[in-house]
């Protein structure tokens, strides 16, 4: 589905944080990101691995398009289109059903930890890599984006999420105790930073695409937090991580130069949205 952008009717709007957010983030990294700090949590990744065949690397590829195809809906479609697809998600989710190898005992994938830790960690990914690419955000406006984030929660059905910068931190903060490097979060981080790529991928993929897969997943995960590298058995200093925002700055950079046809539709059609006059009272609202 191709997201018509308009500059009212939607979840947000032109005067959005998101949008700001959104327009200026990269948003394969991002995904990738939210991917392996959403695999630290032992039930997520295994309602995700014991559904989706991720060792085949066009499923893999596919399922994190998708993803991204769905950000890119539900932040810059009409509310239609938005809870349309939120629809589909909710009907695929109620669906599938996986095991806790650790007690045995079967689980729905969309209760509703699951979908609580995998929206706040997508949230806390873009808004991460957001403010240390160089998008200019106060701290009122990095709680605006939480705040507007609870909306696309929504969609999904996960209720009860923070609703500020200091609630998404206390939230994650107190996941601690609940996440680990299982091996099927080992795995998965993985076939991020170091993906196969089948001869079928390689022939429907732009070459511009395939080749920053692997850097995309490494940059990834140089800006997750110290904590979760070192549950995956690396060094958490501060070395990779200050490398990261160099190169997260010269990408923002060289993508604020890319010629307006080289970029995204949807992402240029709110662009010129965000620079038009303000709209009628009520687009971009906070949530």
């Amino acid at each position: 589905m191709k997201a018509t952008v308009t500059p009212h009717g939607g979840l947000f709007g032109p005067e959005s944080i998101t949008w700001r957010v959104h327009t200026e983030t990269l948003g394969r990294p991002a995904a990738l990101r939210a991917f392996q700090l959403q695999a630290l949590h032992p039930r997520t990744i295994r309602g995700i691995a014991q559904n989706c065949v991720l060792d085949d690397p066009e499923v893999a590829h596919a399922r994190l398009r998708r993803q991204l195809d769905f950000v890119t809906v539900r932040t810059f479609g009409t509310a239609e289109q938005a809870e349309r697809a939120g629809e589909r998600i909710r009907q695929v989710h109620a669906r599938l059903i996986g095991l806790d190898t650790d007690n045995g005992v079967l689980f729905r994938v969309d209760e509703q930890e699951n979908l609580r830790w995998a929206h706040c960690a997508e949230v806390s990914s873009f808004l991460e890599l957001a403010r240390r690419s160089g998008v200019p955000l106060t701290a009122a406006e990095a709680d605006a984006y939480v705040a507007e984030q609870r909306r696309s929660a929504l969609l999904v059905g996960a209720r009860d999420v923070p609703g500020d910068v200091a609630g998404l931190r206390a939230y994650l903060d107190g996941m601690l105790p609940h996440l680990a490097a299982t091996d099927e979060a080992r795995d998965a981080l993985r076939r991020t930073v170091s993906p196969r790529l089948s001869f079928r991928l390689a022939l429907r993929t732009p070459p511009l695409t395939l080749g920053s897969l692997p850097a995309a997943g490494a940059l990834a995960f140089a800006t997750l937090p110290g904590w979760a590298r070192r549950m995956y058995g690396c060094d958490g200093d501060s070395a990779a991580g200050y490398a990261a925002d160099v190169a997260l700055k010269a990408l923002r950079a060289a993508a604020t130069a890319m010629p307006e046809s080289l970029v995204e539709p949807e992402i240029r059609a709110a662009r010129g949205l965000m620079r038009a006059p303000a709209g009628a009272p009520g687009t971009g609202v906070a949530a």
